[in-house]
């Protein structure tokens, strides 16, 4: 049979056995250096793939919320775009990184705050970032007396296109992987000291969180229309996702499980479930009001 590079037979005595895909992505796209600068000595640039996702996920964002500014009835018009986005960059890169340290960082970032600005070593918080997008829209709706649900429908559908770039960058770092499997489909990662073959863990987020998630948002934008309804079941299903794949997800090496198998990421999920879910039933259960159409 011929093997796809990076594939290579593992057969070891727990009975594990098939092609198993060990993980050789480089995380770096693009290196220039090291250059001498005046002043500074040798400094190397590097461009990684995490990186190039964050720039595509607003990139499309940015794309998508023009497109429907400039449909009829839409909240926010065109002009208004452009200031829109830099509120919502500035609530996912600093929500995110807060989120981070204060989820997952601990003391450590509590006794050398400036570490909190090292983002080139990693550490961003989904639910941080989310918590930092909120707050921006609730500012940006607030000063410019736009409905911060309509603003809020707009911005939902993108989310899901964000988080499954933001998990292929996940797979292609070789980071956040899973608990060993026996499946043909694990992957050994470079970073696991075990050298186990693995639930590719990011990518059962990229289809859960990112691809079932935008269809399904996709599908009611154009059938069910409520105010509020896209960021409801867009809490409602990432909840379900987030909490069903943190089971064979490994949880963060610092903090472990917080209690026998609950992690962090589920304990954060949970209430966007539960917010989602009486969110949810609350708009398709009451009576439609003006525009709006019955479930």
């Amino acid at each position: 049979m011929r093997r796809r590079p990076g594939c290579r037979d593992f057969n070891p005595v727990g009975g594990m056995t098939g092609l198993i895909y060990e993980h050789n992505l480089d995380p770096v796209l693009v290196q220039l250096g090291p250059l001498e600068i005046p002043w500074f000595g040798p400094l190397t640039l590097r461009i990684g793939w995490y990186g190039l996702m964050y720039a595509l996920a607003f990139l499309t964002g940015y794309w998508y919320c023009l497109r429907v500014s400039r449909q009829p009835g839409s909240p926010v018009s065109s002009e208004q775009i452009p200031n829109l986005f830099t509120y919502v960059i500035v609530g996912v890169i600093v929500g995110g990184r807060l989120g981070w340290v204060i989820f997952y960082g601990g003391m450590p970032y509590l006794e050398q705050p400036l570490r909190i600005l090292e983002t080139w070593k990693g550490g961003m918080s989904f639910h941080g970032g989310l918590l930092g997008v909120t707050l921006a829209l609730w500012l940006y709706a607030g000063r410019n007396r736009i409905p911060l649900l309509a603003l809020a429908d707009i911005v939902a559908l993108w989310v899901p296109v964000g988080l499954f770039l933001g998990r292929i960058g996940n797979f292609i770092n070789g980071e956040l992987y899973g608990m060993k499997t026996n499946g043909s489909w694990g992957v050994i990662f470079p970073g696991d000291p075990q050298r186990l073959p693995r639930h590719p863990t990011q990518l059962y987020e990229a289809f859960g969180e990112g691809v079932v998630i935008f269809a399904v948002l996709w599908l009611l934008r154009g059938r069910v229309r409520r105010v509020g309804l896209q960021p409801a079941v867009f809490l409602l299903l990432y909840g379900i996702a987030r909490l069903a794949v943190e089971f064979v997800r490994l949880p963060d090496a610092d903090i472990g499980y917080l209690w026998r198998f609950v992690t962090m990421g589920q304990l954060l999920s949970l209430p966007m479930l539960l917010v989602g879910l009486v969110w949810t039933l609350f708009l398709l259960l009451r009576k439609p009001e003006g525009g709006e159409q019955p479930a």
